[in-house]
């Protein structure tokens, strides 16, 4: 057989480099991108919804509520109209505030919000591990379905409620309630025990003031908390979009700071998260009470959440809960007219303290 020319050689070997260099390059190639998945926004935040009729005069009682044991949902009514909702039914990850009303009846507060389905409008949950159990994340209760193809499918981490406490009326504008909660791991091992009490003040024209206290009980063995320093507060609040900072709302806490970058991360005594909608401005205020540990700083964020978190040694470091031991936090809630001067947010912040809201 005749060798090939030299000329033939180098043409070859020309066109092989160049193939392997198209070769490695296609190799070296960033990916084509995906179309980006289309967040389908739930129905209450395309169409935000309107509570029907406006707060009377003259109504009495001032403050009722009206248990709904189908829906597993208490309306708390204030001058005749729905205040705020509790839910508490065992097909959600945990109970929960809302809707929240502003005194116009606009909705103040929004759950399920992508990409943030966890947000759960007004809650109370952590990250904890029982002594000799799992570590479990009630924030994220409701990625814990036993079959995570089911929508309907139980939850193996929950808080679920067990009962009421009952109800006092303190005075013709204030009435008090309350619930016990166990939380719970694998559908049946209980980690702690809850206790909350709500006191609803009709404050007039719209206007209300919750006083929450929460206690929770390490009763079954010690509990150690283990959340992060980001992704908590106690309670946790997520403002409606219509009412956020991306849509012309403004945080303000008790020592002027503006804003996330103002808020977020900052000790103070309150935050407020205001906004105009339609030519009324109206806000909602978390009084952080002075039985609390102190100093202690505040999530927040520009697109609707904000809460108080712990005292810095108990925030993003692990601490433990005893067996038998409690801990408590207690938080007032104004829902007020107006932005944070006009709703004198300062002024109901030093009522609170005097005890005279």
């Amino acid at each position: 057989m005749n060798p090939k020319p030299a000329h033939v050689i180098a043409c070859v070997t020309m066109v092989a480099t160049l193939l392997a260099t198209t070769a490695r390059a296609a190799d070296n190639k960033p990916a084509a991108k995906k179309p980006p998945v289309p967040v389908v926004q739930p129905e209450e935040v395309i169409h935000p919804p309107v509570r029907a009729g406006s707060p009377k005069t003259g109504v009495e009682p001032r403050i009722a509520l009206k248990n709904d044991e189908a829906a597993s949902r208490v309306s708390l009514c204030v001058d005749g109209v729905e205040a705020l909702a509790y839910r508490y039914g065992k097909d959600l990850g945990f109970p929960r505030l809302y809707p929240i009303w502003s005194p116009s009846g606009k909705v103040m507060t929004v759950q399920e919000a992508p990409p943030y389905p966890h947000h759960q409008s007004f809650w109370f949950a952590d990250t904890v591990q029982l002594e000799g159990q799992r570590k479990a994340s009630f924030y994220g209760a409701i990625y814990s379905r036993v079959d995570k193809n089911d929508p309907k499918s139980p939850f193996k981490d929950q808080i679920i409620h067990a009962e009421f406490l009952p109800e006092k009326r303190i005075a013709p504008d204030q009435t008090e309630t309350g619930m016990k909660l166990i939380w719970q791991i694998d559908q049946k091992q209980p980690v702690l025990d809850q206790e909350q009490r709500i006191r609803i003040v009709a404050l007039g024209d719209g206007e209300y003031f919750l006083d929450i206290r929460y206690r929770v009980t390490a009763s079954y063995g010690d509990v150690h908390f283990v959340s992060d320093a980001v992704h908590y507060a106690w309670p946790y609040v997520r403002m409606h979009p219509q009412f956020s900072v991306n849509q012309g709302g403004q945080i303000t806490n008790s020592e002027g700071g503006i804003n996330q970058k103002g808020t977020c991360n900052f000790e103070a005594h309150w935050v407020d998260y205001s906004n105009t909608i339609g030519g009324v401005a109206e806000g909602l205020a978390i009084f952080s009470h002075g039985q609390n540990e102190y100093p202690h700083k505040w999530l927040t964020r520009d697109y609707g959440t904000f809460g108080p978190r712990r005292p810095d040694a108990q925030s993003g470091k692990p601490f433990t809960l005893a067996k038998g031991q409690s801990m408590e936090r207690r938080v007032g809630v104004l829902v007020h007219k107006g932005n944070v001067k006009t709703g004198r947010v300062a002024e109901r912040y030093a009522a609170y303290l005097a005890g005279k809201l």
